[in-house]
């Protein structure tokens, strides 16, 4: 099956993973993750490109951004990815890719899914067993959104913004919402999505994208899913 063109829109949150290629480490020190981050924060300002979540793991990021124009993410993401491995092969005497090939992204509905997917993006170092609790981690915008580090690159969302009626009440507020564990469901939609370039968000929010780009959203059914009770109380409902 061909792979399905990425989901571009300006003003609307993506969700963008990239990873090493192989799976291969992609950070080797701790000056790795400062020129990335330094980076990523000037490539946001040229490419005017908003940044609200991300953690560096040691052979992926994550990314949680919105983009002024319809190019935004793709010019930020193709920039920052050259830049790092000229870096990166300069700097451990290599030579060669880092990345794969196509990095994966899908649109978010801010409504719905934004903080969620905020949350899910800063767990990664617990989920991966790398620490405790996302305060531990050194390298996710968890310490700016939650706690008292100040990290410019950052910009608030409106979903975030509303959480509180200043900068204290808005990272109290963020850091209950770690209190509940994200369900199993929520985990494997944000996952598929983001690997299959489809839209996470709900119906309403996937028909308006498909108006907009003209092209589906989500999975069509398969013919074994047209048997399952799900789908025929859907029917049945009509």
């Amino acid at each position: 099956m061909p792979r399905l063109p990425r989901l571009n829109l300006p003003n609307i949150p993506q969700h963008v993973v990239q990873r090493g290629n192989n799976r291969q480490v992609t950070f080797f020190y701790e000056q790795d993750y400062t020129v990335y981050l330094d980076k990523l924060k000037e490539y946001g300002k040229k490419f005017d490109v908003a940044i609200h979540a991300y953690v560096l793991m040691t052979n992926h990021v994550h990314l949680l951004m919105t983009p002024s124009t319809k190019t935004g993410v793709s010019q930020l993401i193709q920039s920052l990815g050259r830049y790092y491995v000229r870096y990166i092969n300069k700097t451990y005497n290599r030579s060669g890719t880092l990345w794969e090939g196509r990095y994966k992204s899908t649109l978010v509905d801010s409504e719905h899914y934004f903080l969620l997917v905020s949350r899910y993006i800063e767990l990664n170092p617990v989920r991966a067993d790398m620490v405790a609790h996302p305060a531990k981690y050194p390298w996710s915008s968890y310490q700016g959104n939650a706690l008292d580090k100040k990290i410019e690159l950052l910009t608030a969302h409106h979903c975030y913004e509303v959480l509180g009626h200043n900068t204290e009440s808005r990272k109290v507020a963020y850091r209950t919402l770690f209190k509940a564990h994200i369900p199993k469901l929520k985990l494997a939609e944000i996952r598929d999505a983001t690997n299959k370039a489809w839209v996470l968000g709900d119906n309403r929010f996937k028909e308006q994208i498909e108006q907009q780009t003209g092209r589906r959203s989500s999975p069509q059914m398969r013919g074994g899913d047209r048997k399952s009770k799900e789908y025929k109380e859907k029917i049945t409902n009509q």
